[in-house]
């Protein structure tokens, strides 16, 4: 059985360079282009499973070219698929990501069949959350689905991890049984109103968060590292500085490292340390999946000094 279970989406990335983004009617000249399989959901799940964590991946995929690629990558990185359904009547999710000098990204996301996965296909999952560590989900999945997930979790005792991206503006009780909510400042705001526009700022809607219910709140907040808040503290954990390359998967790298952190008996503040780590790796190569680190790397990184 495994350690971790990812309900989530898988897509195809269509990935292009260029020196400057876009204006609004201006074509800009882009110096590279590449089909990279990605996905919230399939990027955290293969970022636990090179962590060393058993990981089973849920969603689906389209009967389409994609969806043997995104498949077949994920057995390569160690997700089983079982539970992955291949639908006849959607293409597989794609995201097209324009990637600017700096290594920053804009991201358009075409669900496809991330967007057909149903609350039966969770029901389907009783016995296998049962036996799990652990629940992770995101928002590119029908928020019925992860809703229904997060109650199941709950019945069968199984903690839920929760990244509310992309970006969502949803009420309490889409939050109600999670355990540990990790945003960045955008999906801090979506949920709670309130611009993340400093430390201090970003303190005050992690005390939002957590008086609606969450016991662990992480806000990931970039170059900046991330602060994690609970009913009793709020601890910034930084982040080093590393040359950027392409930011995209990050915050998934993250969220995969917290949770084997968490498998492995990390208390809460080392548990972020060492996401954090893995989430600055992961800027430092192009690509979602191929920029997620090995245990050995993040290892590595985090024994590496101070933080």
């Amino acid at each position: 059985m495994p350690d971790i279970v990812v309900l989530g989406s898988l897509n195809m990335d269509l990935v292009v360079r260029t020196s400057q983004m876009p204006r609004p009617g201006e074509t800009v000249r882009g110096s590279g282009f590449a089909t990279i399989p990605g996905g919230k959901g399939a990027n955290q799940a293969a970022a636990a499973a090179r962590l060393g964590a058993q990981v089973e991946m849920v969603g689906r995929v389209g009967q389409d070219p994609f969806g043997p690629v995104i498949l077949e990558n994920m057995r390569s990185q160690g997700v089983g698929v079982s539970r992955v359904i291949a639908d006849a009547d959607a293409p597989s999710g794609v995201a097209v990501i324009v990637l600017d000098a700096q290594g920053e990204n804009s991201i358009v996301v075409a669900p496809g069949a991330n967007d057909r996965v149903t609350v039966d296909d969770v029901y389907a999952l009783r016995g296998l959350l049962a036996e799990s560590r652990y629940l992770v989900t995101q928002f590119e999945t029908p928020l019925p689905v992860v809703q229904a997930a997060i109650r199941l979790a709950n019945e069968v005792g199984t903690p839920v991890i929760l990244n509310a991206a992309p970006a969502l503006a949803v009420g309490t009780d889409a939050l109600h049984g999670v355990q540990v909510l990790v945003v960045n400042e955008s999906e801090a705001q979506a949920l709670t109103g309130s611009e993340v526009s400093s430390f201090t700022a970003a303190g005050e809607v992690g005390r939002q968060l957590s008086r609606m219910g969450i016991p662990v709140v992480i806000l990931t907040l970039g170059a900046r590292g991330a602060l994690l808040v609970t009913s009793d503290q709020a601890v910034h954990v930084p982040a080093r500085r590393v040359d950027v390359v392409d930011t995209t998967a990050a915050g998934d790298a993250f969220v995969g490292a917290l949770a084997v952190a968490l498998l492995r008996g990390m208390d809460l503040v080392e548990a972020t340390r060492y996401a954090t780590c893995a989430g600055t790796l992961a800027t430092m190569t192009l690509g979602a999946q191929p920029s997620l680190p090995t245990a050995e790397q993040v290892q590595a990184f985090y024994e590496g000094g101070p933080f």
